[in-house]
């Protein structure tokens, strides 16, 4: 387990997922900005009476839910009853199904996840800042329509029911997922400057 003390303790138990697939130092560095202590890790008690859980997670789905499924993380998670963030593949694994490496996922969000078809002048992944739009979520209080995030992906979570932001990169895609206790960004919250800060902060008082 791994601690980062705060600047200011806010008094809320923050879990961050332990498993191969997290990217957990900068995950751990944007809370401290924003006066927030967080454990690291996979341990079922302390995931399960946490405060908040975040799920970040970089790499290859497939890999992800490997160790997600050695570790009994697979059944933990879905069971949680606290807000709950995925970041990137923590996102992604969220859904049903990714097309990387041919992998069934959570479950949690009915949808699939999709990888970009190569175009003439458009690079796989998509690496870069981007545009939000269409907010639907109280994740996104006081976040100016149209601001700009930071995603690295090659895969994509499909529209659906529970899109409640979008994004465009050859076509419109699920930048922001939420079901009930559930939300899940594709893009790089701790990487995303100010509007990152804020929707991790909009997260951390739900």
């Amino acid at each position: 387990m791994t601690d980062i003390s705060p600047t200011t303790n806010r008094q809320q138990r923050i879990c961050i997922v332990e498993y191969n697939a997290g990217n957990v130092q900068s995950v751990l560095f944007a809370l401290k900005r924003l006066g927030f202590t967080a454990t690291v890790t996979a341990d079922e008690t302390l995931l399960r009476n946490a405060d908040k859980v975040i799920f970040p997670g970089v790499g290859n789905a497939g890999a992800a839910m490997k160790s997600l499924q050695e570790t009994g993380l697979d059944t933990i998670i879905p069971a949680l009853q606290q807000p709950v963030l995925g970041i990137c593949v923590g996102m992604q694994l969220l859904c049903k199904y990714s097309e990387e490496s041919d992998t069934p996922c959570l479950g949690i969000i009915d949808t699939v996840v999709k990888k970009f078809e190569s175009q003439p002048g458009v690079k796989v992944p998509q690496m870069g800042w981007n545009s939000i739009y269409d907010y639907q979520s109280n994740l996104l209080q006081g976040i100016p329509e149209n601001s700009y995030v930071y995603f690295v992906h090659s895969y994509y979570a499909a529209l659906c029911e529970n899109t409640v932001a979008k994004t465009y990169y050859t076509l419109p895609y699920s930048a922001i997922l939420q079901k009930n206790n559930f939300y899940g960004v594709q893009f790089h919250t701790e990487k995303s400057a100010s509007a990152g800060d804020a929707i991790l902060s909009n997260f951390l008082s739900l």
